[in-house]
């Protein structure tokens, strides 16, 4: 059985999608990959005060997604990332380093800098991967049936003991 893996985070872009080839590129097979990091603000109680804490974290976005929104991934724009965690370990100079990203099943556009434009928060485009796209073509399985509605007769004891 497979451990449950999913991260829904909303936060805003700490930079600008770039064209270096660290931020934006493209992978050996012509896929596409970029690589951003968002700010997650949260609100919590010291005493008779609220302090925010901040928390970074990095994202993955591949495919024809990330390709759609290279153009609108600027600094301080507010981004809903849908996707799991990913754990990347190599060695460096004898010793194991070990990071862990967020790799984007699905990103919204939500707020931000840049606001006043006609794709305000209502008109934002979402974006999925295409696997998410192949999998979720009509929300239900292939192989779904409805019941039939109505009464059959028997699925109920004469007497409901409420």
């Amino acid at each position: 059985m497979t451990d449950l893996n999913h991260v829904v985070l909303i936060g805003r872009l700490t930079r600008d999608l770039g064209s270096d080839e660290r931020s934006f590129g493209y992978v050996g097979n012509g896929q596409a990959r970029a690589n951003v990091s968002i700010a997650v603000n949260r609100s919590k109680k010291n005493g008779d005060q609220w302090i925010d804490e901040v928390n970074y974290f990095d994202i993955t976005i591949w495919g024809k997604t990330a390709e759609n929104l290279k153009p609108y991934l600027t600094k301080g724009k507010q981004i809903c990332v849908d996707g799991h965690l990913r754990q990347d370990r190599w060695e460096k100079d004898g010793q194991k380093m070990s990071k862990v990203t967020v790799v984007a099943d699905q990103v919204q556009l939500l707020g931000g800098k840049g606001d006043g434009s006609a794709q305000g928060a209502g008109g934002a485009p979402r974006f999925q991967s295409m696997g998410q796209q192949q999998s979720q073509s009509n929300g239900y399985a292939d192989n779904y049936q409805s019941g039939p509605y109505g009464d059959t007769g028997s699925d109920f004891p004469e007497d409901i003991p409420f």
